[in-house]
């Protein structure tokens, strides 16, 4: 194989740089289930007024917010690192430049689908169990549930775990997403404790919602197909509107992506010529299989016909020799027509 065809190949093959998403491990499957069995613990302890609910009260009488109030100002900002909005428009941005730089939208699908899992669940459950905050608290000593409150799970806390933690699920590298993971953990844990201070939160809220927040995180593997099947669709949707926009944009090869099934691949001479047509079909784990088209030219400058227009095989069953019709090259005669040879006298 010459060094012009390699490098084709190689320039063909080449995939994105989408990482391999997490797999359900069986280290991931005991979290997940030490995480849902702490989460039902909570729920349990809180609904039978247990010792959580009267710590619960003694943190909102100790009244954190006026011990110190001189840091009053700068967590009522520190707290926005939990809100929903500013936090998923930031955390947007930086995935969707990656995926401008990948050329997939991997990136942004499990943002979205973390964030539409997190609404769902954590949603659910504050509507369900309707308790009300420490501001609103009717009775000392009760757990104050089924009131017409919305606080249980924390959101802010819950939106702090999972928003910033698929910064750390979608690192390339174990030390990214371990010092990645890290962060999310403080951070989220900052945001949980800033809501006790403001007195917006119970201790129980705040632990729960650490809670829903990581079940969340650890659900993801399980998306994954079905954020796989989204991307490949949405990619093609996009590579055919682009085509219809911009038909030049398929001279020379390809970049190697996502592309719909059934999609044609082209490429075009710098006449406009096709040279090379093929349709992509198999799929390989969600994405499309790639391969070099046969007859590609071992050199890119040099026209080739498609494979319809090949001159035709022989009755004794073998092609052609790839140059048959070729014109040969002619040779300058001259002084320096012979390598190595002096005849110029």
């Amino acid at each position: 194989m010459r060094t012009d065809e390699k490098k084709l190949d190689q320039m063909e093959e080449r995939p994105t740089d989408r990482a391999r998403p997490p797999q359900m491990t069986r280290t991931r499957l005991w979290l997940f289930g030490g995480t849902l069995a702490v989460y039902v613990a909570i729920v349990v302890g809180v609904l039978t007024t247990s010792w959580l609910v009267t710590f619960d009260w003694q943190v909102m009488f100790f009244r954190p917010y006026k011990q110190w109030p001189a840091i009053h100002a700068f967590l009522d900002y520190f707290v926005v690192l939990g809100q929903r909005g500013p936090t998923a428009v930031a955390v947007a941005a930086w995935l969707g430049w990656r995926c401008w730089r990948q050329r997939n939208l991997h990136p942004l699908l499990v943002l979205g689908a973390s964030l539409l899992l997190l609404n769902i669940t954590v949603g659910a459950a504050k509507l369900g169990m309707g308790r009300l905050g420490p501001h609103y608290a009717t009775t000392v000593g009760a757990n104050e549930m089924w009131l017409g409150g919305d606080i249980f799970p924390s959101g802010h806390t819950a939106n702090a775990v999972v928003t910033w933690g698929v910064l750390a699920y979608l690192a390339t590298t174990s030390l990214r997403r371990r010092t990645l993971s890290v962060i999310a953990a403080l951070g989220a844990l900052g945001v949980g404790m800033t809501t006790v201070y403001l007195g917006t939160h119970w201790v129980s809220d705040v632990l729960l919602g650490w809670a829903a927040g990581l079940l969340v995180l650890l659900t993801m593997p399980w998306l994954e197909p079905g954020v796989t099947w989204v991307e490949d669709r949405l990619m093609g949707i996009l590579l055919r509107l682009w085509l219809r926009l911009r038909p030049d944009s398929l001279r020379g090869p390809l970049p190697a992506g996502s592309l719909a099934p059934g999609l044609s691949r082209q490429r075009l001479a710098p006449d406009g010529e096709v040279l090379v047509r093929e349709t992509i079909g198999a799929t390989t784990g969600g994405r499309p299989a790639t391969r070099t088209p046969d007859g590609w030219p071992h050199h890119a400058s040099r026209p080739y016909t498609i494979r319809s227009e090949r001159s035709p095989v022989t009755p004794a069953g073998s092609r052609r020799p790839p140059h048959a019709d070729r014109v040969p090259r002619t040779t300058p005669v001259g002084p320096t027509s012979v390598r190595g040879r002096n005849t110029g006298g």
